[in-house]
């Protein structure tokens, strides 16, 4: 290797016309270990790129308990809403129905069946 070479001259040659200094010769001695130290980082991250990959993976797969919650509230508001809706449908109905129509009172029937299925999926409000 060139640099024990060159330490061994150390303040008795001249290179290019540039006397090595002390400083040079010690940043010289430490290159090779500066360079193995970015070596062993480089491998320690080519090795531990497929655990974080994997992680990365288990992480957008699963679902977390703040994005179950939110999913789940979101769920139950769209059953709400739905709810809402059926029951001012049936009111109109049962006025129709109430007015003579027949086939407004089969269809309050419909939503009122409906309505009673849907019950059940949206949890009561606390008072």
């Amino acid at each position: 290797m060139v640099i024990p070479h060159l330490l061994s001259t150390i303040g008795k040659r001249k290179l290019n016309s540039m006397r090595i200094t002390p400083l040079l010769a010690i940043a010289l001695a430490t290159f090779p270990l500066t360079l193995s130290g970015c070596l062993v980082k480089a491998a320690a991250d080519v090795v531990t790129a497929p655990v974080r990959m994997g992680s990365k993976a288990v992480d957008l797969a699963t679902t977390s308990q703040s994005e179950a919650d939110e999913n789940r509230g979101r769920e139950i508001r769209r059953r709400e809403a739905r709810l809402a809706r059926l029951e001012k449908q049936y009111r109109e109905e049962v006025e129709d129905c109430e007015d003579g129509d027949r086939g407004a009172c089969k269809d309050a029937e419909k939503t009122r069946e409906e309505i009673e299925e849907l019950v059940p999926q949206v949890p009561l409000e606390p008072r």
